[in-house]
C-alpha cells in the first residue's frame, strides 16, 4: 500500500538518479514479456495506486496506456514500458523489472499463476510511456493520500 506522506518522483526526465526498491512490493516473478520482439521493461506497483493510476491514464487526452497485469496473489499491478526504464527508474513505491527480452512473449493468457491482464496485450499499446506513468503514479498517490487522510 501507498504509505501516507510518500509522493513519487515528479521528474518528467525519464533518466534520473537510482532506482528504488521497497519491502513487501515486488515485481511478478516469471514475467518477462516481450513485445513484437522488442524488449519491454515491468513497472510494478501496489494494486490501489496502479488501480488509481490506470483510470488517471484512460481519462487523459492523448495519453495511452499499454498492457497491465494483475498479480492478485501479490495484490499489484504491473505496466509494461520501454526497455530501458529500469536503468532510470526512481519512483518510490514502485520497482521497475528489466527483462532484457528473456521469457514470454505478449499474449491473452496470464503469464504468471494467480495473474490475469487488466489491460491485455491487443487491446492496449505496445507499452506505456515511463514519463506519462510516472505523472500518473504521482497523482494517484496524492489522490490516496488525501483520502486515506479523511478517514
Amino acid at each position: 500500500m501507498v504509505e501516507a506522506g510518500m509522493e513519487t518522483s515528479q521528474s518528467n526526465d525519464p533518466c534520473t538518479s537510482g532506482t528504488s526498491v521497497v519491502p513487501g512490493v515486488s515485481p511478478s516473478p516469471g514475467v518477462s514479456p516481450t513485445a513484437g520482439g522488442a524488449a519491454c521493461d515491468l513497472v510494478t506497483v501496489p494494486a490501489r495506486q496502479g488501480l488509481e493510476a490506470v483510470d488517471i491514464l484512460r481519462r487523459g487526452v492523448g495519453e495511452t496506456v499499454g498492457p497491465v497485469l494483475h498479480d492478485g496473489g501479490c495484490d499489484t499491478l504491473g505496466f509494461l514500458v520501454p526497455a530501458g526504464t529500469a536503468a532510470c527508474w526512481d519512483v518510490p513505491g514502485s520497482i521497475c523489472t528489466e527483462t532484457n527480452g528473456q521469457g514470454l512473449r505478449l499474449d491473452p493468457a496470464p503469464p504468471v499463476e494467480g495473474s490475469d491482464w487488466l489491460l491485455p496485450p491487443g487491446e492496449a499499446h505496445l507499452a506505456t510511456d515511463p514519463v506519462v506513468l510516472r505523472r500518473a503514479l504521482g497523482e494517484a498517490a496524492r489522490l490516496i493520500e488525501a483520502a486515506d487522510s479523511r478517514r
